[in-house]
């Protein structure tokens, strides 16, 4: 082949490359909205899906249950009233917690997955000690201190004005994570949070599962512990420093 032969070449490998590039792209942008109605998974999900699943629909859908997004948004509108109060006692029994987690039925609450779910969440609140339970439960103005002390922070550190906003606001995803149950790691599988978690036997049951409510308590918390140093005590009540 000469060299105009293989300059051809060339140029027809990377115009058939660019055609299919462009095809599934456009193949992906016009299937998200059909993904998203079928699963009723977010935007970017679903997005994600396609792209890992080549633009196959049936591939896709396997992949968002896979993951456990599959109807999982969908689902999240439906009434769930029913559901089990679930414990965790820490041994020495100076750590617990309660919380409520609701589904839509009581055959449901009844079933394994859900009781295992249910014993798992409870746990992970007595290890991680969560303050809210969804990032829309943090009132406004602990939202808004919060990101007062990221922007002194940012200033303080000598950032440019107009990004210090922006500084704040990528701080306060982090503060999701540490306060809000469901942005959590969980505790037994860090790949994943609490919301996935919740999400996969959301996939498996077919019904909305939502935690409620939950209390953490912890022996002496808030208290003002009484003094152990008894040399220390003993001076004190015989007025010796």
């Amino acid at each position: 082949m000469d060299g105009a032969g293989v300059v051809r070449a060339i140029c027809g490998y990377f115009s058939v490359k660019i055609q299919i590039e462009e095809q599934f792209m456009e193949i992906s942008a016009q299937m998200v909205k059909e993904l998203r109605e079928k699963t009723g998974a977010g935007m970017m999900d679903c997005k994600n899906a396609l792209n890992e699943s080549k633009g196959d629909m049936e591939d896709a859908i396997v992949y968002l249950r896979k993951k456990g997004l599959a109807s999982a948004q969908k689902k999240a509108s439906r009434i769930a009233a029913e559901g089990m109060i679930g414990h965790y006692i820490h041994a020495g029994s100076k750590l617990g917690v309660l919380v409520e987690v609701n589904c839509e039925t009581d055959f449901a609450a009844r079933s394994d997955n859900f009781t295992a779910l249910v014993k798992d969440v409870a746990m992970h609140i007595a290890a991680a000690s969560p303050l809210y339970v969804k990032r829309e439960d943090v009132p406004t103005e602990v939202l808004e201190k919060e990101k007062e002390i990221y922007k002194d922070q940012a200033r303080a550190s000598g950032k440019p004005a107009n990004i210090v906003d922006k500084i704040a606001e990528g701080k306060m995803e982090s503060y999701y994570e540490m306060a809000c149950l469901y942005d959590q790691k969980f505790v037994k599988d860090p790949n994943i949070t609490v919301k996935d978690l919740i999400n996969n036997i959301v996939a498996k049951i077919g019904e909305n599962i939502q935690v409620r409510r939950f209390s953490r308590f912890k022996t002496g918390e808030g208290l003002e512990k009484r003094s152990t140093d008894l040399a220390k005590d003993v001076a004190e009540a015989l007025g010796q420093s």
